[in-house]
């Protein structure tokens, strides 16, 4: 039956981080497994490491462990694939860049100036009554911090890089 779920397992939000060969079509080939077999992709990092043939890619999706399981195995078959991880079952660090562009109303830049320090948040401009502000943290953290400045500002904008994630202690993905 469509979207039914077997008894006993949770679906839970997992961090794959993948070694993939720096080449064209690479990325479009883990995208391609996700759409054709109806997995969704929350959200996706790219950027080289520091082998220039290599790019770790970080993507978020949700799933029961085994749906999780059978992600794994099937991008562990595509060619490009140097390596892979879930992050989820490790011990690692996970943060994410956001970017908002904020309007004050009513007078309440005080009120924004003591969430932005809470938060140690780095405004990057400012003019009249429109801030930028970076914030770097976890993603639930960013959550926490767009609920607050929505009740104090409007929000023009609001660019996340999603989740990048990173072992703690020794390297879970190293090519070599």
């Amino acid at each position: 039956m469509v979207g039914s779920r077997a008894p006993g397992f949770q679906i839970m939000r997992h961090i794959i981080s993948i070694l993939l060969q720096n080449e064209a079509g690479a990325l479009a080939r883990v995208a391609n497994l996700f759409s054709s077999r109806g997995y969704n992709i929350e959200s996706l990092n790219v950027a080289p490491t520091a082998d220039a043939t290599v790019s770790r890619l970080t993507l978020v999706t949700t799933g029961e462990n085994p749906i999780i399981e059978q992600i794994t195995k099937q991008l562990s078959k595509l060619v490009d694939v140097v390596e892979i991880a879930d992050m989820t079952s490790a011990d690692h660090i996970e943060r994410e860049l956001a970017l908002f562009k904020l309007r004050v109303v009513n007078g309440d830049g005080g009120k924004l100036t003591s969430v932005l320090e809470q938060f140690d948040a780095r405004v990057l401009s400012d003019t009249q009554d429109q801030y930028t502000v970076q914030i770097v943290g976890g993603s639930q953290e960013i959550d926490r911090f767009l609920k607050r400045v929505a009740g104090i500002t409007d929000i023009i904008t609001l660019v996340r890089s999603g989740a990048m994630a990173v072992s703690r202690g020794a390297s879970v993905l190293e090519r070599g």
